[in-house]
């Protein structure tokens, strides 16, 4: 149990955390630019970028991260183009994450009330003016809860790049315990800074839904 008394250990498992986070944040903040674009498409009028959406939401939602990671981190230099662990990492993520926040956003648009639809429409507002003025900002309060809930699971699903050798948290404590041999005392100490990451994640999430579950019910245009 020497690890747990080790500051070098220790220093470095906080480093791993870090590293989870950082990462974690790369891949929800290009994961929800390209998701968002993505859930515009699902609900488009032209059928070919409906078509091109769900297409590309049932490719990656059928397919494991880990391939996914291997395609970018092998497959790239393959062709030419070399990439780093953390690009590889990040960019894996990034298109893991974008469908399924697309599918959670496209549903959330899609909860709108359809009689907050029709009085937009009676407003002679345009489209664009009726999905940032009226339909995004319910969409928004009703997508909070499920998209911070899902950040959950991006923060234990980076746990995953430690295959590409990216060093975060969970490389962290492998790399540790080939050094130490201590497998329950590091491990242990890894789940108790995942749970510390993810149970405030949880927690907020639920609130966001019991408060959004009965705010909601007071907003939109029509009584």
């Amino acid at each position: 149990m020497n690890i747990l008394f080790n500051q070098t250990y220790i220093g470095f498992l906080l480093n791993g955390a870090l590293w989870t986070i950082l990462l974690s944040a790369l891949a929800f903040f290009f994961g929800g630019f390209v998701g968002g674009a993505i859930a515009l498409m699902r609900i488009s009028p032209a059928r070919w970028a409906r078509s091109m959406a769900t297409l590309y939401i049932q490719l990656i939602q059928g397919t494991p991260l880990m391939v996914i990671l291997f395609l970018i981190y092998f497959g790239l230099p393959a062709l030419g183009v070399n990439v780093s662990p953390l690009i590889a990492a990040t960019v894996s993520m990034t298109i893991y994450v974008s469908a399924y926040l697309g599918e959670i956003w496209r549903g959330s648009i899609q909860s709108v009330p359809k009689e907050q639809w029709e009085a937009a429409e009676c407003l002679a507002l345009t489209r664009t003016q009726r999905m940032t003025q009226v339909i995004l900002p319910q969409a928004v309060r009703i997508a909070t809860p499920p998209t911070v809930g899902f950040l959950v699971q991006i923060v234990k699903n980076t746990s995953l790049v430690s295959v590409v050798g990216f060093v975060e948290l969970a490389r962290s404590a492998q790399l540790i315990n080939n050094s130490t041999f201590q497998p329950f005392a590091v491990y242990m100490i890894v789940a108790v800074i995942y749970f510390a990451i993810c149970f405030p994640l949880s927690m907020l999430s639920r609130k966001l839904e019991a408060r959004t579950g009965y705010a909601g019910k007071k907003q939109g245009l029509t009584p």
